[in-house]
């Protein structure tokens, strides 16, 4: 999407991704390899009773979803950061995985020309309909001078 297609208040959705023991393992193995993401038999016995995937996965997880659905193609460079990120649920091999994202805001920057800025919540949920991610981002465009 471009950045003149998004608007305060908007809702879009996309997903599934379906995320599989191997898959979350293998990230877990390379990028927090913490027990509870690592050790089948000894998760089972954890206070999750079962594997569950890393926060940081998580988030991966949700920045293709939103990369392939609306900042493919877009003017979108860069990304100043977060302004919070939450894991209010884990997430499990075999997962569905949905992302909703809710514009905030939309606006050019006073400083800058040729700036748009996008705040915007991401929210991902799993097939249930159980909260997994909730985060809010800001994106940065590149805008092309009128005329």
């Amino acid at each position: 999407m471009k950045f003149a297609e998004f608007h305060a208040g908007q809702v879009l959705e996309a997903g599934p991704y379906h995320l599989s023991e191997a898959e979350l393992l293998q990230f877990a193995q390379q990028w927090d390899p913490q027990w509870f993401h690592t050790d089948p038999e000894a998760a089972a016995q954890g206070p999750f009773h079962g594997l569950i995937a890393s926060g940081w996965h998580t988030c991966g997880i949700a920045m293709r979803l939103v990369a392939d659905a609306f900042l493919k193609d877009s003017e979108s460079f860069a990304s100043p950061g977060l302004a919070y990120v939450k894991w209010p649920n884990p997430v499990r091999p075999l997962d569905a995985l949905r992302v909703r994202v809710t514009v905030l805001e939309t606006r050019t920057s006073q400083r800058k020309s040729g700036l748009g800025i996008l705040r915007w919540r991401w929210q991902l949920y799993n097939q249930a309909g159980t909260e997994v991610l909730d985060l809010e981002a800001t994106s940065l465009f590149k805008l092309q001078a009128a005329g």
